[in-house]
């Protein structure tokens, strides 16, 4: 494998991208980000250059133009094929072009080409986009720059190719570098902001602290995913926010309409996130590929995923209620279930899961993940079992959109919680397969932990969920309500959901609407009521418009591979409706030709690829002209390669060596699937005692399991606080069971706990 940092030519020809620029703009829970890309071309013959980026999943791109010296041409959306042939058209002409497509499989890749810079000439190229912030488990809202495109591996059977010859470009060394300013507007404090990255301080606007400035520290090499965490008080309130029509479109149109965003981000009173099911049916799908054995981060000792999943999998396994139905699913090239079908949870099929995660692997290829959903889908649900899906997975697969098209086929039959293992995880899957099964999605990176972030899904899966929910529009006579987005259906402690809708027709007296919305939460009702302006201020950003027709085209999409093209319409709305609001999609691209004084091109047009960290450059056939791609894709096997530089043996025995465990986790190891825990030496180390320490202060009346059950809990609730979302449930399990023995003289077994272990833990805070 050859390593190379800038071109893709063996003779080390310099890279034309200089510099990214971004300008984000905040405004509650949407934002609006502004990219500028430096280009140089320091060739001696014309340049195209390349580059492919990755864009948050539910994105909407709203804007492309290009600066070629002092001229700026913007761009227009048309219809993919005609902007391509405008593109080729242009290019052979002598003409500078840009073009800028959404990936066939992913809706999170895009691709820009940037056509003809003759020698020595230096292009700006800026687009724009609108996204809705992703609610964090503890209220924050999440931004992600994604940085990194890792390969992604096709399915053999998809129609895309492979490449044999593989290069990268190493982290640290992409040869160019970030600039990030944001502006943060809130009808709410603004509390902080948050970064995996080095941030100058927060620079406060107004004494009400709703407006902020923050940027990124000087020198950021884009060698990483960025995220900036922003929080805000009183994030519970919901909202409804009327955005004005654009000026220039034609009143009934989308545009030319207002359109009203409603979000409804509900508050779950502490009683309700206390009370847990004891019911449902738990399939744990976790991805076994190459690239699960790449280490979680880049620090020293970092675990890798494959690891880290065995872990998430054990805390899973200790933390279910007794009553339930489980399954592992684990898949790669191919899929493998630890049962035929899903099991009760007891003793025995948990030690029997038990040792089958410890003998898990990454050594099932490539990253399939759509035959395994088949599998699961093909399976009956099992009566008042709620059928709900885990699905761990590096995200790296080529045919996102077959993927959300199942997922959203069998979405009534289940819930769906995704995690997104590492960087370079698609936006665009991960939080699809929540969003279309009406579930929660979770994304770990840098140093995060998989643990905490797990168990708080599991919550929300145990919890009850914001169900019934009614929408109900009071609006004059003379204006019509058309929603834009499906009805929602369920929301969850912590989740948000966001519904535009399109308002036709003006009031000649009324200047206020309504917006009514009813659901039940613990079989109680809630009702809100909210009033929103029918004649709102103009606003030139169209964020919320543009977000509406993003919505719409998503669901347009679908409806079009759904009919597979026997039927005429969805695509031709989807084109319609993404010319009209300027939003890219599946059938559209921006294209911009500055027709200047060129002439037709003579010699060789080079092809130059723009390089991300971790990636792959695939040779292609040159023709007339060099051509340099950022990503290709291909087999898993060269994607575990360029994370794993060091070579594994799959076949080899696992090692027999006895690693050092964490105290806790061999904790959580010996605890019994009822919840209790048996006085054994096992236990006593993990206390730091001898068997005979440990027996010796029991009371005498007191069995033995429940005294070690005591000290389990006593030990968590005075040693590991900090961990205390990892170990909730399996501790809410231990309470139960010792309060289902009836025990008279727990408060003598608590005092004789602190005793021995040297803490001060109350009773009533273990919840005895």
């Amino acid at each position: 494998m050859v390593n190379c940092c800038g071109l893709v030519t063996v003779k080390n020809e310099p890279v034309p991208l200089k510099s990214i620029a971004v300008e984000v703009s905040v405004q509650g829970h949407v934002a609006t980000v502004s990219s500028t890309l430096q280009y140089e071309n320091q060739e001696q013959s014309p340049l195209e250059a390349i580059f492919v980026f990755p864009l948050p999943g539910e994105a909407a791109v709203c804007r492309f133009s290009a600066k070629i010296g002092q001229t700026e041409v913007v761009a227009e959306v048309q219809e993919k094929q005609k902007a391509q042939e405008q593109y080729d058209d242009a290019l052979s002409s002598g003409q500078q072009a840009f073009l800028l497509e959404e990936s066939d499989e992913s809706p999170d890749v895009f691709k820009l080409s940037v056509g003809s810079l003759p020698p020595g000439e230096k292009a700006s190229v800026s687009l724009d986009y609108v996204t809705e912030l992703a609610v964090q488990a503890d209220d924050g809202l999440r931004l992600c720059l994604p940085a990194v495109l890792n390969p992604r591996y096709q399915p053999q059977d998809s129609g895309s190719g492979g490449s044999a010859q593989v290069s990268s470009v190493p982290a640290g060394s992409v040869p160019y570098s970030l600039s990030l300013s944001a502006h943060v507007s809130s009808p709410h404090p603004i509390s902080r902001v948050e970064s995996n990255c080095p941030l100058d301080p927060l620079n406060y606007l107004n004494t009400e602290k709703t407006q902020a400035t923050v940027s990124l520290a000087a020198g950021h090499q884009f060698d990483r995913d960025v995220e900036l965490l922003l929080y805000y008080q009183d994030t519970h309130q919901p909202t409804a926010i009327v955005e004005a029509a654009q000026a220039s479109a034609k009143p009934g149109s989308l545009m030319g309409d207002p359109v009203v965003m409603l979000s409804l981000y509900p508050e779950f009173p502490k009683d309700v996130m206390s009370s847990m099911t004891s019911h449902g049916e738990f399939l744990f799908v976790v991805d076994r590929s190459g690239s699960m054995e790449c280490p979680m981060h880049l620090g020293s000792g970092s675990l890798d995923r494959i690891s880290s999943a065995r872990e998430t999998l054990l805390l899973l396994l200790k933390s279910l209620p007794m009553g339930c139905y489980f399954n592992i699913i684990g898949f790669g090239s191919s899929y493998e279930s630890f049962f035929p079908k899903s099991v009760e949870y007891s003793q025995k099929t948990m030690d029997e899961a038990l040792q089958k995660v410890k003998e898990m692997r990454a050594d099932l290829g490539g990253t399939e993940i759509l035959q395994p959903l088949k599998h699961i889908y093909s399976q009956p649900c099992l009566p008042d079992q709620p059928r709900q899906l885990f699905l761990f997975t590096d995200g790296e697969v080529g045919n996102t959109k077959e993927v959300l098209d199942l997922v959203k086929t069998n979405a009534g039959s289940h819930r769906c919680f995704s995690f997104g293992i590492g960087e370079g995880a698609s936006t665009a899957l991960i939080s699809g397969v929540a969003k279309q099964a009406r579930g929660h999605a979770q994304f770990i990176t840098g140093q995060d932990r998989m643990q905490p972030k797990v168990m708080q899904s599991l919550r929300f899966a145990l919890q009850p969920a914001v169900v019934d929910i009614s929408v109900k529009w009071n609006v004059p006579k003379e204006v019509s309500v058309t929603l834009l987005s499906p009805p929602i259906r369920v929301v969850f402690q912590g989740q948000r959901a966001l519904l535009y809708a399109q308002l036709t027709g003006e009031s000649s007296g009324d200047t206020e609407g309504s917006v009514t919305v009813k659901y039940s939460l613990a079989k109680q009702p809630v009702e809100n009521q909210l009033s929103f302006s029918l004649k709102p201020a103009e606003d030139t950003g169209m964020a919320v418009h543009r977000l509406g027709a993003r919505t719409l085209i998503q669901s347009l999409e679908v409806e079009e591979r759904e009919q597979d093209g026997e039927k005429e319409g969805a695509k031709e709305k989807v084109i319609e409706l993404s010319v009209q609001s300027g939003v890219s999609s599946a059938f559209t691209a921006f294209i911009a030709v500055h027709k200047g004084d060129g002439e037709a091109l003579q010699g060789q047009l080079l092809r130059r690829h723009v390089p991300t960290p971790s990636e792959v450059r695939v040779p292609v056939q040159l023709g007339s002209g060099v051509r340099v791609e950022v990503l290709m894709y291909i087999k898993e096997a060269f994607r575990f390669q360029l994370c794993c530089p060091i070579p594994i043996d799959f076949d080899s025995p696992a090692p027999t060596s006895k690693p050092v465990r964490d105290p806790l986790l061999q904790l959580i190891s010996l605890q019994k699937a009822s919840g209790s825990w048996v006085l054994e030496a096992a236990l006593a180390e993990v206390l730091v005692k001898t068997e005979e320490e440990v027996s010796k202060p029991k009371p005498a009346q007191v069995d033995q399991e429940v005294w070690a059950t005591v000290l389990a809990l006593v030990w968590l609730y005075g040693f590991k606080m900090e961990a205390q979302e990892e170990w909730q449930f399996l501790a809410m399990k231990a309470v139960s069971w010792i309060q289902a023995q009836k025990v008279a003289s727990v408060s003598e077994c608590v005092q004789a706990g602190n005793t021995l272990l040297g803490c001060q833990v109350q009773k009533d805070t273990l919840g005895l």
